[in-house]
């Protein structure tokens, strides 16, 4: 692995994706996750704000209206694989893969060793993951290897759930 400088350690404050809808991406988002449209909409309105409930950051998401006839990326083109979202417990885990099954979005799911995850696309065809990070002293082999094995969520639940 590469050494990294020493000073600066950065975190991802926000996500901003162009999408063809603002208001489809909006509904589509807050119906998966606790975000509130937080702000007006900016730019003459072709700009959206989201912020997860109990966050501090000023947005956690943004949409940028390009317009309904944008043309997706092209298969093999430079650009976003996917982004991550963290949910905080493994039930916030099995209730958005419940949500994001129901709306048709549920594309896959994994247990990475360090994490399980589940994948979906959004209505504009961006990747998004939504992950709950398991507990570090069970990764093993996996704080240093990535590892993809099938989900298993209600053993998950058992495991590492409430109850």
């Amino acid at each position: 692995m590469n050494s990294a400088p020493t000073g600066v350690r950065p975190r991802i404050n926000h996500i901003v994706l162009k999408v063809r809808d603002l208001d489809r991406s909006v509904a589509f988002y807050c119906a998966i996750f606790a975000y509130e449209e937080c702000m007006e909409r900016f730019g003459g309105g072709v700009q959206a704000f989201l912020r997860a409930k109990g966050s501090d950051n000023h947005h956690d998401l943004s949409f940028q209206r390009i317009g309904a006839e944008a043309p997706a990326p092209g298969r093999g083109a430079v650009g976003l694989y996917h982004f991550a979202l963290e949910v905080p417990t493994i039930e916030d885990l099995a209730e958005a893969r419940s949500k994001m099954a129901e709306m048709g979005a549920l594309t896959a799911e994994f247990d990475t060793g360090s994490s399980l995850s589940v994948y979906g696309r959004d209505p504009d065809g961006h990747t998004f993951e939504v992950m709950w990070e398991t507990p570090r002293e069970t990764w093993g082999e996996f704080e240093t290897r990535a590892g993809a094995r099938p989900l298993d969520l209600a053993a998950g639940l058992a495991r590492w759930g409430k109850g």
